[in-house]
């Protein structure tokens, strides 16, 4: 028999899949709808009333019992207990057509690969480290403030990245071909000593803000979740600060979380507009001149 062949969407159209419609084909339907949100009983637990959220206009779920939120390819991957490629490959089989079945464990066999092992860790000096730096608009002077050279190996290669240590002692890897992350994985919450937050999801948008408006590096703590999945671990210490600044990523996830945080978080506030009309801060400074940069600093009154 021949096998079928499955053309995998991509990570931005599976997206795109509507949330509302993804749950009623796993049997879950809405107890009360407006026009720009839906109310679900939670599909990952028993309960009365109803704590799963979806926004109609900007499809991403927040389910407020478990602080958890995010797109569709996020939902099929906590309902069906699986990894992203597996959730991109039930979304492209069963577009139209699918009915997911949560699975309690998991029986499938992982690849894991080689542990990354840091060899060294040094100053920033490495010339394709110091042209990539450029090339996400962040001078060398603001990256080694916070972030090191890092050279690592994985099986039998050798590799190196820009690093951003965590307060567990991992390491956040970056260079122009990869993206990756040392054990433990963590947050970096630096602290100057201030009653104000300003939180960023990763190591670039943490780099821009302080490249392009330098007196958030020092009236501000700056918390980098370093991933959305840590805003439940975090919430308690942002709660403790007089005034927060969101700076969170324009996709599903991060204005799920966003929403998750102005509700838990009475003083903070969301400043994803500054950015609006692209992911994250760092793709709004690549994409813009250095004048619209700075009129937009201006005109916010980040300066």
């Amino acid at each position: 028999m021949r096998e079928k062949n499955i053309n995998i969407i991509d990570c931005e159209k599976a997206r795109n899949i509507d949330l509302v419609t993804t749950l009623a084909k796993s049997g879950h339907f809405p107890v009360r709808k407006t026009e720009k949100e839906a109310w679900f009983l939670s599909p990952f637990r028993t309960e009365t009333q109803a704590s799963f959220k979806v926004s109609l206009k900007k499809n991403y779920w927040i389910d407020f019992g478990t602080f958890e939120g995010g797109s569709t390819i996020d939902l099929v991957v906590k309902m069906e207990n699986c990894s992203v490629k597996e959730a991109l490959e039930r979304l492209s089989e069963n577009i139209g057509h699918f009915s997911f079945h949560r699975r309690p464990n998991s029986t499938k066999t992982e690849h894991r690969a080689n542990p990354i092992e840091i060899i060294q860790e040094k100053e920033i000096k490495h010339w394709a480290l110091q042209t990539y730096l450029r090339s996400r608009k962040i001078s060398t002077k603001t990256a080694i403030k916070h972030c090191r050279e890092i050279h690592y190996q994985i099986g039998e290669r050798n590799y190196f990245a820009i690093g951003l240590p965590n307060r567990s002692g991992g390491w956040e890897l970056r260079n122009k071909y990869w993206k990756g992350s040392t054990s433990p994985k963590d947050v970096l919450l630096i602290k100057n000593g201030s009653n104000r937050l300003v939180v960023v999801e990763g190591m670039f948008d943490m780099l821009s803000l302080i490249e392009h408006v330098p007196k958030l590096g020092t009236t501000h703590d700056l918390l980098i979740l370093n991933t959305t999945a840590f805003v439940k671990r975090m919430a308690a210490e942002i709660m403790e600060y007089e005034d927060v600044m969101l700076f969170l990523d324009r996709d599903g996830t991060g204005m799920g979380m966003t929403e998750l945080l102005l509700e838990s978080c009475p003083n903070s506030k969301d400043m994803s507009f500054f950015y609006e009309g692209f992911k994250d801060m760092n793709e709004w400074i690549v994409k813009s001149t250095a004048d619209e940069v700075r009129q937009r600093i201006q005109d916010v009154s980040l300066s």
